[in-house]
């Protein structure tokens, strides 16, 4: 997985106003939490910040203050719902070695059996439990085909060596719907009221 090194200063100034001046200046406030420590409040580089979290679960190497260096995986994003950029980060402090617990996504790959089915993935990320220095950016399941009504568990899934599972391993993860035929009779329902009506 990979690590990427993003220069964080503290703030001491709090509240939406100075939050927003945060922003103006293309930074982002975030929160720095973790290991019984009080939360350590940050300004973060926006551009950084933002290609840095393309990555899931990215491990985030933060110079604060150019003094200390701290680890970090991302817990909470928020974004302006318009315009997408980065309002507010919640980063959950970790250590090498340690295990945390974090939702990685499911990629499908692979056709499903003929019929125009439809694939649905009923957990877009898998909660599981890795060390912090190697979280899987996701998991690929093949879904070659699987007929209608076929699903595929958790526990069906290969998960690299040091990673287990952190929910129900029977809990359903993707599941394979039969494809709707319900248009063409309600169609037909339709034409046989107008017929009739007419």
């Amino acid at each position: 997985m990979s690590e990427v090194k993003i220069a964080a200063a503290t703030r001491t100034e709090f509240g939406k106003g100075a939050a927003r001046r945060i922003r103006r200046d293309n930074k982002v406030p975030g929160v720095l939490y973790g290991h019984g420590s009080d939360p350590l409040h940050l300004t973060l580089p926006g551009h950084d910040l933002l290609l840095a979290l393309r990555t899931p679960n990215v491990l985030i190497s933060l110079d604060i203050d150019g003094k200390t260096n701290e680890l970090a995986i991302p817990k909470s994003v928020q974004r302006d719902p318009l315009k997408g950029f980065l309002e507010h980060v919640d980063l959950q402090l970790v250590k090498r070695g340690e295990k945390v617990t974090v939702e990685i996504p499911v990629h499908a790959e692979g056709e499903l059996a003929p019929g125009g089915n439809l694939l649905e993935h009923v957990l877009a990320a898998l909660p599981v439990e890795a060390e912090a220095t190697h979280i899987p950016e996701q998991v690929t399941v093949s879904v070659e085909g699987l007929a209608a009504g076929a699903s595929v568990h958790a526990k069906d899934i290969t998960l690299p060596n040091g990673i287990s599972l952190a929910v129900d391993e029977d809990a359903v993860v993707l599941q394979v719907l039969a494809a709707q035929a319900e248009e063409a009779p309600e169609g037909e329902e339709g034409e046989g009221e107008e017929a009739a009506e007419a």
